[in-house]
């Protein structure tokens, strides 16, 4: 099977998200995304997987299998592990290279920023910062 790229999971993501002009029903299916995200088992909820910035606590484990990345995540907010799933939808299951020079332009498309508390929107940097890092980390030891 043919796995999309980051740009075409991401404009998905916008097809199925800006036709829905009400935030609160955009709100609504970022939540349910997060109801699909596989979560870390408790042993990996520590302070090594848990994302420095975010308001809420939010974990992200990263697992490297033929020379992709695969990741799991959890939070404490619904709409934080929602978010963290469309970031998780997006870069699982792809190159660490693809991941580290990825533009993750659904962000300003979508006007996230816009739309979020300031520390919602901290968070969502924090965990873009933080699979960017693990996945710059898998290129140089390459």
């Amino acid at each position: 099977m043919e796995t999309k790229t980051i740009n075409e999971i991401q404009n998905e993501i916008i097809e199925e998200l800006e036709p829905l002009e009400d935030w609160m029903d955009r709100y609504q299916v970022i939540i349910e995304y997060g109801k699909d995200l596989e979560e870390p088992n408790d042993e990996d909820k520590n302070l090594k997987n848990l994302i420095q910035g975010c308001q809420s606590r939010v974990w992200i484990v990263t697992e490297q299998r033929d020379g992709r990345l695969y990741f799991k995540a959890d939070s404490d907010a619904l709409i934080v592990k929602g978010i963290a799933a469309m970031l998780i939808r997006i870069v699982n299951g792809q190159k660490a290279e693809d991941i580290a020079k990825a533009n993750l332009y659904i962000i300003e498309k979508l006007q996230l920023t816009q739309h979020l508390s300031p520390t919602r929107s901290n968070g969502l940097f924090a965990m873009i910062q933080h699979i960017k890092r693990v996945a710059i980390e898998m290129v140089t030891k390459q």
